[in-house]
């Protein structure tokens, strides 16, 4: 299990940390006052004027030597027509023998080049378990640390960032 002591805040931090957003940055590009009206969104899926489809999954990387991932909370963009076919799955306990299914990163992980629209893998997981997001096999930094693995300094250099970005700067 990873352990660290935060080198900025100097607190003990335990367990693979795990950071997300709570919508697709294409939301954003709605303005505020018209979100209401352009957009539907729950903790798991998002539409944007009836035409864009996202949702809401887990892109793991491997922590070397580690059982428990590091997860971002991600969003992909699906097509209309697999967007509903998930959305017919969500109450279905045993659907991880459905998919994958094709979408585009929909989250900007601002330390890494541009992720938008970076190619994925939708796989759905059993249980409520939120979907797996499986990047394409690419030389993006984030795709390799997906195939590859992070080590645990990796894990709390993210940690730091994330949590302390003034310091990071």
């Amino acid at each position: 299990m990873v352990s660290f002591r935060c080198a900025t805040c100097g607190k003990e931090h335990t367990g693979a940390p795990a950071f997300g957003w709570d919508y697709p940055v294409h939301y954003l590009a709605v303005p505020e006052a018209e979100r209401a009206k352009r957009c539907f969104l729950t903790s798991d899926t998002c539409v944007v004027d009836d035409e864009a489809f996202y949702v809401r999954g887990c892109l793991e990387i491997p922590v070397l030597g580690e059982v428990q991932p590091f997860s971002w909370g991600v969003w992909a963009s699906l097509s209309e027509k697999t967007f509903f076919h998930f959305q017919e799955l969500l109450s279905v306990a045993k659907r991880s023998q459905h998919g994958p299914f094709f979408g585009w990163l929909s989250s900007h992980i601002w330390m890494y080049p541009d992720t938008v629209n970076l190619k994925t893998q939708v796989h759905l997981r059993d249980d409520g378990i939120r979907p797996y997001i499986e990047l394409e096999p690419t030389d993006h930094p984030l795709a390799v640390e997906q195939r590859t693995g992070i080590s645990e300094e990796r894990v709390v250099e993210i940690f730091e960032k994330l949590m302390h970005p003034q310091a990071a700067q």
